[in-house]
């Protein structure tokens, strides 16, 4: 039984992983992590994979279909399921994933920080980027966002929690991804996740880090190529996973998390997990 953290960085193609996050690779050289290659359902749209990450349901099962679809969801998923079984959870996202798994709509003045004994979500520590444009991304600094779930970690003794941060999903639709401030964005990304990997690890957690999908070469996805919808998933723990050359569904993530957290699968979570308990 371990306690684990996802780390959920929105839209990073599969070959940016493994072309600029040099710490995270440094880990796999080293040993201490282990990587894989996944895929996302279709669409590859972001809201629909927020949705499928914590209930390991398909879209068309889930009916999340886009962005625009906002409601609370009635499957089971990771919070409900890890709460209860006596887990504490937490999240530091954007609201998103207030409104599919706590309640609908999302009120700001209630609902960007929360804490909720016996709750879905334990501890909500949200954002929204309210008024994003292709100028102005509205999305908080990402260091922030670390040490916030750092916080909920050390003071509130999570159990469970999630991080996603939009930053270099909202670059990659600005800049596209073969460019100079992509680059720059995922090192200093990677550097700044790196500052906590240690401190989570010396704390007794399991990490995971990940993407919701990936990225074409004009900013897209949505689709159904490859670079829209595979990404990279870093694992750091003592689970034992599959080949490293095998491909990942990621319907299986939810499963996984909740394996290692020690935490009955629900019944509707029907891809097994790729990772022993």
């Amino acid at each position: 039984m371990a306690k684990l953290l996802l780390i959920l960085l929105d839209g990073v193609p599969y070959a940016n992983w493994r072309r600029l996050f040099g710490n995270l690779e440094g880990w796999v050289a080293s040993g201490e992590a282990r990587v894989w290659k996944m895929r996302s359902v279709l669409p590859s749209t972001s809201g629909t994979c927020y949705a499928s990450i914590h209930t390991g349901l398909a879209p068309q099962v889930h009916g999340i279909w886009g962005n625009a679809a906002r409601r609370r969801l009635e499957s089971p998923d990771v919070f409900s399921a890890a709460s209860a079984a006596g887990k504490i959870t937490g999240a530091v996202t954007h609201s998103y994933w207030s409104e599919f798994f706590n309640r609908f709509p999302f009120d700001p003045v209630r609902d960007l920080e929360y804490d909720e004994p016996g709750g879905t979500i334990t501890h909500g520590r949200f954002h929204t980027m309210t008024g994003d444009t292709g100028y102005n991304q509205m999305t908080p600094a990402d260091l922030d966002l670390f040490a916030t779930l750092t916080m909920l970690c050390e003071r509130k003794g999570i159990d469970y929690g999630i991080l996603h941060t939009c930053t270099l999903d909202s670059l990659g639709h600005r800049f596209y991804h073969d460019c100079e401030e992509m680059d720059d964005a995922c090192y200093r990304m990677d550097e700044a996740l790196a500052g906590f990997v240690p401190r989570w690890r010396a704390a007794g957690y399991e990490v995971i880090v990940t993407a919701d999908h990936g990225q074409d070469a004009r900013g897209h996805h949505g689709g159904t190529t490859d670079d829209q919808r595979d990404f990279a998933l870093y694992y750091f723990g003592a689970g034992i996973g599959p080949a490293a050359d095998q491909l990942l569904d990621q319907l299986a993530l939810a499963p996984a998390i909740l394996t290692r957290l020690g935490v009955p699968v629900p019944a509707t979570m029907t891809v097994p997990s790729f990772l022993t308990a």
